[in-house]
């Protein structure tokens, strides 16, 4: 919370709208008797109890001012500039109207802590122009027993912090997510307006079949007890390149084979070969239990059982998907179009993104095939999060976690905006590594691994978003759902507002618009410094990612997987999760990278089985690996 100043008012009909506040109903009872006043103004320190809707404030005054013998006007209305004021421990609060309040009429109102000596009191709601001074409520925050109260506390409720603290709830640990907007969801959120249900982000759903062990979201989903219906869709994206190269990629993988091949019949056996390569890593990825790559039991156990998939997934973690590309095609427009496949996952072109990655999202597309849920993305993050909550923890909105508790270098808790703090065994940041070491641990030097991080990786741009709705006439028969469109020239590709992604949900699922409308989501790269009021701050504001990133990408050609870091960080009982951890951006990634999260967490604190020595040999080992990087 923004401090004020002794000049500052409480309640202003025309504070300006830049404090941590919220809005609410505010209704003036009849006036405070001279009695009780000439009482509270004859003592040093006046106790106060303030009540709205059922919930109370404490704290303690320094002095009550009055206006015409009474703090408040009559019944409806308060006809006196100042109303009340009060000192709590040197921060000004009061009521003020600068010429009067309707009963009920929306007003700004703020929640703040009071320190009284050395012990600090809590803020039990919202404050309301109602003094009580005949009883005193009072409630100390100690250190005591209830200082660890929960098992693991997840910053942000995106994608990988929900999987990851539902996974933890489903094994039984207590888990509170804080959330700093009202819906859960982040990149994967929605917001509704006039009849249209719009996705944040991206529409392209991976990880949302009935069939193997990369159908991630499927399998968060059940873990509590949740499943959603979906549509699938015939084609994952269409192409429409330069040189009027038209691509549609279709969901059964020998329709896209024989697509492709149509339009390079010379680079038939370079395309069968490099896609083959992309089906033996996601066979191997498909066919193993996935958990913590941290965690030397689970590693050693799927290793004895599958050796020679987990030896192919080392071979191919150091490797990019166009280094592997180039080994079978030399046709350079082909070699383009692996490059545009590429920066639809990652932002970045075939030569800097990790095959691993690429394999990934290249086969899934057609192994499960891509599956919008009904109703919208923003589902995915409402059932997660319902989920959780039927398991036992808790999922808090409106929680703005500004700084991570450390105690003795140990990562204990979290602090809000509002002054609340909550403690926990484990701290586990959904934000990205920019934001949790440069913003929730920025009185901390950076960590060694942080830097080497940081050298390796910068900031992936964000992105200019524009939702519509519009006639449904004015869409062509038969259109596809999702289009990448690239019109001019190969080397806009990776520029800022050289590519355009187009995605048209309402094709598959009628019900996100009002009837005949679509919905067109037009999304390109942007920098934020191009703005001054526009999206990509619009998505730091509301996702509080850093610039509005969506992840990180390498500065230069790096060694496949080798340099992303895991879960775990050097901060003993921290944890990062999401799109800058292994193995990197997109929803079926940060997935996977949640329920690593969850089972490296779970062991440490005794929910899974753990070697502590076996740990600190593997992690010691995973450090070395990526100074090769």
């Amino acid at each position: 919370m923004q401090s004020l100043s002794s000049s500052q008012p409480f309640i202003n009909s025309t504070t300006p709208n830049n404090f941590n506040n919220f809005t609410t109903n505010l209704s003036f009872p009849a006036k405070l008797s001279a009695t009780q006043f000439n009482s509270c103004k004859n003592r040093k320190r006046v106790a106060i109890n303030s009540k709205f809707k059922g919930l109370q404030f404490v704290g303690l005054c320094n002095s009550i001012e009055k206006q015409n013998n009474s703090l408040f006007g009559s019944l409806g209305y308060v006809n006196c500039t100042k109303v009340c004021n009060f000192m709590c421990d040197g921060l000004r609060l009061g009521f003020y109207n600068s010429d009067f309040v309707l009963q009920n009429q929306k007003v700004r109102a703020f929640e703040v802590n009071c320190v009284v000596g050395r012990k600090k009191m809590r803020t039990f709601g919202r404050l309301r122009a109602v003094m009580n001074v005949d009883e005193v409520v009072r409630e100390e925050v100690s250190g005591g027993e209830d200082k660890r109260k929960y098992d693991a506390i997840v910053i942000g409720s995106g994608i990988g912090g929900l999987v990851a603290a539902t996974q933890l709830a489903v094994k039984g640990a207590k888990v509170l997510v804080l959330e700093k907007y009202v819906i859960p969801g982040g990149s994967s959120g929605f917001y509704e307006r006039d009849g249209y249900v719009f996705d944040v982000g991206s529409s392209v759903m991976f990880g949302f079949s009935d069939q193997g062990n990369l159908n991630l979201i499927t399998q968060a989903l059940a873990a509590v007890g949740h499943k959603m219906e979906v549509i699938p869709d015939p084609t994952t994206v269409h192409f429409h390149l330069p040189n009027n190269l038209s691509v549609q990629v279709h969901r059964h993988y020998s329709d896209f084979v024989a697509e492709l091949t149509s339009k390079f019949p010379h680079e038939k056996e370079g395309i069968v070969k490099f896609y083959g390569v992309c089906w033996k890593i996601f066979n191997a990825l498909n066919s193993l239990e996935l958990k913590s790559l941290e965690e030397p039991l689970y590693l050693f156990g799927q290793f004895f059982q599958k050796p020679l998939e987990c030896l192919t997934l080392a071979f191919y973690l150091p490797q990019n998907a166009g280094e592997i590309a180039r080994k079978y095609i030399k046709d350079p427009e082909l070699l383009s179009f692996i490059d545009a496949e590429c920066f639809i996952v990652s932002t970045v072109n075939a030569l800097q993104t990790p095959m691993i990655n690429a394999s990934m999202v290249l086969c899934d597309r057609h192994f499960g095939g891509i599956n919008y849920p009904v109703g919208g993305v923003g589902g995915i993050a409402k059932s997660l999060a319902q989920g959780l909550v039927d398991k036992g923890s808790k999922i808090l909105y409106k929680a703005n976690v500004t700084s991570i508790i450390l105690e003795d270098g140990k990562a204990v808790g979290v602090r809000l905006s509002d002054g609340r703090e909550f403690y926990a065994r484990t701290i586990i940041s959904n934000a990205t590594r920019w934001d949790t070491f440069g913003k929730l641990l920025k009185s901390e030097k950076l960590p060694k691994e942080e830097e080497s991080f940081q050298k390796l990786y910068v900031q992936a741009p964000s992105f200019l978003s524009i939702h519509m709705g519009v006639k449904a006439e004015v869409l062509p028969p038969d259109t596809d759902c999702h289009h990448f469109v690239l019109e001019t020239d190969w080397k806009d590709l990776e520029k800022p507002y050289g590519s355009i992604f187009l995605s048209i949900p309402t094709v598959l699922d009628s019900s996100l618009a009002p009837q005949g409308h679509h919905i067109l989501h037009i999304f390109t790269t942007s920098s934020i410094d191009d703005w001054q009021v526009g999206t990509p701050k619009t998505h730091r504001r509301y996702l509080a990612r850093d610039n509005g990133t969506y992840g990180p990408m390498p500065r230069a050609i790096p060694k496949g997987l080798l340099g992303m870091p895991f879960n775990t960080t050097a901060i003993d009982g921290l944890y990062c999760v999401g799109d800058s951890c292994f193995p990197g951006q997109g929803v079926i990634a940060v997935a996977f990278s949640g329920i690593m999260c969850a089972h490296r967490v779970a062991a440490d604190i005794g929910f899974e089985k753990s070697s502590p020595v076996l740990d600190a040999a593997l992690l010691r080992l995973l450090g070395w690996f990526r100074t090769l990087a």
